[in-house]
């Protein structure tokens, strides 16, 4: 493949680094920078990524790329083990929340000035955002994904509603999942209700709601919380009502992937999951949001960071991940593994909308709303929020305890994990 002017020159400069004695061996000219790369996929997901690493090493002599897949329930403990034996990989691409965290881990190298200006002008920003830590880029967004609205076709059009026209709205979202409910006897919506190990799935999803409220869910500086607040009282009212009129059962997730729901806020892997053998004829939309709200959606995927183990090691992870990120690998990658595209010029552009419309149009609303999607808290303790938040919301979904009284418990259990860690 074309290489840019830019990732040429970076390349350039690790070959002349090579030769006088910099590779990662320390042997001077004795062959290319060797790159490690710990990553989670495994599947069609590895499978891609393996033959990009391929076609790069193919593409030049400089640096090589070699690629291990780590479990994602190991990875963490995986790099806390290396970094006490110095043997850390010099990519990790993981969880985007991970980020904060394995920045505590090891010295992550500075992206900026490595990775191409107008390379980081084109990402997502929410995205470049959060791998922004003290002022550095130590992270870059390798693939994206984000939470829509999915639902049953073949259900809404037994409850007399129009399998061509879902919901935009919250009003018009509890509407058709009260007639869904009293035409099939089924729930209409499904909710993740339950804080669960970790509150991930409830804090997560909760999240969407509250953003098209008008909230947020910690200040600026992520030092307190946000959310209690009219706008979180709202959101949290919103989910209590689709509980207590039986469009959405307590505890009952996992409904709508059964077939026994009309519609869940999913996720865009899930077009990916389905679209060989749907279990049932399905279609997709963007999140619908309060009609005096705002479009507003949460997003996933997985960033790689760059660790400082030496000059060469970064300089040439960093020419790596240039390439990665360029427009025609941003495309393919997105086509191979049905991720997201990262780039707002990939996301935007003809040559993957007309393979979209051509091949999967129901990723179109997910590829559409990434325009309003936002990011987690960049914080190491925002597990350990998530939980806390989660324990105390489940309470009021469970009809113990008020909204009020919920969001006053969350308040001061997330408090105190920010301020004692």
């Amino acid at each position: 493949m074309k290489r840019t002017s830019t990732a040429a020159a970076v390349i350039g400069a690790v070959g002349a680094l090579v030769l006088s004695g910099c590779a990662a061996n320390g042997a001077p000219g004795d062959g290319p920078v060797e790159v490690t790369v710990w990553h989670y996929w495994d599947g069609t997901n590895a499978d891609a990524f393996d033959a990009m690493v391929d076609t790069y090493n193919a593409s030049q002599s400089d640096v090589r790329i070699s690629a291990s897949n780590v479990p994602n329930s190991d990875f963490l403990t995986k790099l806390r083990a290396s970094a006490t034996s110095d043997t850390l990989p010099d990519i990790a691409i993981g969880d985007l929340v991970w980020v904060p965290q394995i920045a505590e881990i090891g010295t992550l190298a500075d992206l900026n000035g490595r990775i191409p200006d107008d390379t980081l002008t084109d990402v997502n920003d929410a995205l470049t955002s959060f791998g922004t830590i003290d002022g550095k880029q130590v992270s870059v967004p390798v693939s994206a994904n984000n939470l829509g609205y999915m639902y049953n076709k073949t259900l809404f059009a037994e409850a007399g509603l129009d399998p061509e026209n879902p919901p935009t709205t919250w009003e018009e979202l509890k509407a058709a999942g009260q007639t869904i409910l009293d035409e099939t006897g089924k729930p209409g919506y499904d909710l993740y209700t339950q804080a669960g190990d970790s509150g991930e799935g409830l804090t997560w999803n909760f999240q969407v709601n509250l953003w098209q409220a008008g909230g947020d869910f910690l200040t600026a500086d992520n030092s307190a919380s946000a959310f209690n607040t009219p706008e979180g009282a709202e959101a949290l009212q919103y989910w209590v009502d689709l509980i207590d009129s039986g469009v959405s059962p307590y505890a009952k997730w996992g409904e709508f992937e059964k077939g026994q729901g009309g519609s869940a806020q999913e996720g865009s892997w899930m077009v990916g999951i389905w679209a060989a053998d749907p279990p049932f004829e399905f279609g997709t939309a963007r999140v619908p949001y309060p009609s005096d709200g705002e479009p507003a959606t949460n997003l996933g995927g997985e960033q790689a960071m760059v660790f400082e183990n030496s000059d060469a090691e970064a300089d040439a992870a960093a020419d790596f991940l240039s390439w990665f990120l360029e427009a025609d690998q941003v495309t393919e990658w997105s086509k191979e593994t049905g991720m997201l595209p990262v780039l707002d010029s990939v996301a935007t552009g003809s040559a993957y909308l007309e393979w979209v419309e051509s091949t999967e149009p129901r990723l179109l609303p997910y590829v559409e709303q990434m325009a309003d999607a936002h990011a987690r808290p960049n914080t190491a303790l925002y597990p350990t929020v998530s939980l806390a938040f989660a324990q105390e919301i489940e309470k009021a979904l469970a009809g113990e305890a008020s909204v009020d009284d919920a969001l006053d418990a969350a308040e001061q259990a997330v408090n105190a994990v920010l301020k004692n860690g």
